[in-house]
């Protein structure tokens, strides 16, 4: 495909649809940096990018461990956009993954036919 897109992947290394991500970029050779929220945090500036790009409610996994591990109080606060992105930030993890910056476009999660279409 392209060897040359500037692609920026955005999760953590031992997420199953990282790794699948990870997978797929490398099998179709698209040359990619990884950014492990784990280690590297990912800042509000960032979040906010991406709810303007994709809505927080797309961005925040509510079928993550993590979410349902919350207080019912804490989720309950979580009704807009500056509580999600706060809320993201305290629980990296909660934030769906992977997340795919490049060019003009921003892919959340794993989808094989979305990738397709994104890298032609």
């Amino acid at each position: 495909m392209a060897g040359s897109l500037k692609v920026n992947v955005y999760g953590l290394p031992n997420c199953d649809m990282t790794q699948k991500a990870l997978g797929w970029l490398k099998k179709n050779r698209i040359d990619f940096g990884f950014h492990d929220y784990k280690t590297a945090v990912i800042t509000k500036e960032k979040l906010s990018v991406w709810c303007k790009r994709k809505s927080w409610e797309v961005l925040l996994n509510k079928r993550s461990t993590t979410w349902r591990s919350l207080l019912a109080e804490e989720q309950e606060k979580v009704t807009g956009e500056p509580a999600a992105i706060n809320l993201m930030m305290k629980h990296n993890s909660i934030i769906k993954r992977p997340v795919i910056e490049f060019k003009d476009h921003l892919l959340v999660g794993f989808s094989e036919e979305e990738y397709n279409k994104a890298f032609k």
